[in-house]
């Protein structure tokens, strides 16, 4: 029982975030329109075509999201990066998220798959914080863009923000 009254919790949050855009697209369409220059369909078409692009990507994040909940037992992910999983989950988490590639498409189901599937506030903390300060997959374009030393600079000041901001997700909110 009690996990239907997370799910609908789950559900408000999702509900209240559609409502956000909804009223924001709704807006934005509307100035568009009264513009009168088809700003609104050339809107709606760049729009349409970004989906396009990135539908793919979602639907399999989610499908890997999907499948971490139902391969991987309870018992192991709660094991590994569990609560109880202390500072060996909180690493595995910042690992993971460092080396996890893609936009929010990819790592925000999965970090959706694995937090239903039992792993810890701290963990998944980790995960985030790692996904967007450590991207290994986004080093080679800052090394080509801004250089070295930038990097190793950014590097050296945010590397351990991963591991610091998971636990502190575990001290301090332990829910």
């Amino acid at each position: 029982m009690e996990s239907g009254i997370r799910i609908k919790k789950k559900d408000k949050g999702m509900f209240y975030a559609t409502m956000i855009f909804g009223v924001l697209a709704a807006v934005l369409l509307s100035i568009g329109y009264f513009r009168g220059e088809g700003q609104h369909i050339a809107g709606l078409k760049a729009g349409f075509n970004i989906l396009i692009q990135i539908l793919p990507l979602l639907f399999l994040a989610f499908i890997v999201a999907g499948m971490v909940q139902v391969l991987i037992p309870r018992e192991v992910i709660g094991q590994w990066v569990g609560a109880e999983s202390g500072w060996r989950g909180i690493l595995i988490g910042t690992a993971a998220g460092g080396l996890t590639p893609g936009g929010p498409f990819v790592s925000m189901p999965m970090v959706a798959g694995f937090f239903r599937a039992g792993a810890g506030y701290g963990t998944m903390v980790a995960y985030i914080t790692a996904w967007s300060l450590l991207s290994v997959a986004r080093l080679p374009m800052e090394v080509g863009i801004l250089g070295w030393r930038f990097t190793a600079v950014r590097l050296a000041c945010t590397w351990f923000m991963a591991p610091l901001a998971g636990f502190i997700a575990n001290a301090f909110f332990k829910i």
